[in-house]
């Protein structure tokens, strides 16, 4: 521990305490999300920016239902048998990010281990949706590991997304405590795959405070950036509920800020780094910021 970390997690440090402002377009964004019958997983992991981003007129949408096949010591979205895809859910998203006048749309899922394909197809189906009803849109696609699948993540780049995101999460060493269904090299080789194809800007992202040291964030920022990553985002976790891993520690601005700086020195053509920072957070600016 340094001077700028808080081991202290009976309560929040002062730079994790802000007002949650419900304002502006969030009844409008709300009502189209429940009109559309669609999930965003603002709502679904309870983000603690969602307040922030309704507001704004934005969202990140979570396609193929609600309910993951992994339990994630880690996320707010429930676990469980999810139900029959819904092939008509493109064709709604695409409706309802046209109504909210989107530019840069960022679409995400649960993770479909039942589904042959992972759910690539869903994804590729909404890309495509979406590029047809939003002119000069950009899409962002965050996609789940897919077991590893050549094909499927082969599936969603040829549907043409701007952005391939694919989250590591964590450090290696923690992976059988908080992602214990999922391989981190497993991870890597699909952010690799992807910076291969060339085709799309490929971002991570991953979260502090579950008990990984400065020295293993800068070890996966190294693989990240050896994998062809050029856009990265590390925030803090914060507790969704009872039901997830406790934080073992709140990493301060100041170290923030030294990752953010560690990254740019790397060579990552974005990097944003704070207390806040989601990987969907202000994605739009994060993707205009890359090259």
């Amino acid at each position: 521990m340094n001077n700028y970390q808080s081991r202290n997690t009976t309560r929040l440090p002062p730079w994790l305490k802000r007002d949650i402002a419900f304002s502006g377009r969030h009844s409008e964004v709300t009502d189209l999300i429940s009109t559309h019958n669609l999930n965003t997983v603002c709502a679904e992991a309870k983000c603690p920016n969602r307040g922030e981003c309704f507001s704004r007129g934005s969202a990140a949408f979570l396609i193929l239902g609600s309910i993951c096949t992994r339990n994630c010591a880690f996320c707010g979205v429930n676990f469980g048998q999810p139900k029959e895809v819904d092939f008509d859910e493109g064709k709604r998203l695409a409706a309802a990010a046209y109504s909210m006048g989107l530019k840069h749309v960022v679409v995400t899922s649960v993770t479909r281990d039942d589904l042959t394909d992972g759910g690539a197809g869903v994804f590729a189906d909404t890309v495509k949706r979406l590029r047809d009803k939003i002119i000069g849109v950009t899409i962002e696609a965050l996609i789940p590991d897919f077991q590893g699948s050549a094909d499927s993540l082969a599936t969603v780049l040829n549907s043409g997304p701007d952005v391939l995101n694919h989250n590591i999460e964590t450090v290696p060493r923690l992976y059988p405590l908080i992602r214990p269904q999922a391989v981190y090299e497993r991870s890597l080789e699909l952010l690799k795959r992807a910076s291969d194809d060339g085709r799309a800007v490929v971002k991570s992202g991953i979260m502090v405070g579950f008990g990984e040291t400065v020295g293993e964030v800068k070890n996966v920022l190294r693989d990240l950036r050896s994998a062809g990553c050029t856009v990265v985002t590390i925030g803090q976790y914060l507790r969704p509920s009872r039901n997830q891993i406790q934080v073992e520690e709140f990493i301060s601005p100041d170290q923030f800020k030294e990752y953010e700086k560690t990254a740019l020195d790397m060579g990552f053509d974005s990097a944003f780094c704070g207390p806040y920072v989601r990987s969907s957070y202000h994605a739009s600016e994060m993707y205009h910021l890359a090259p």
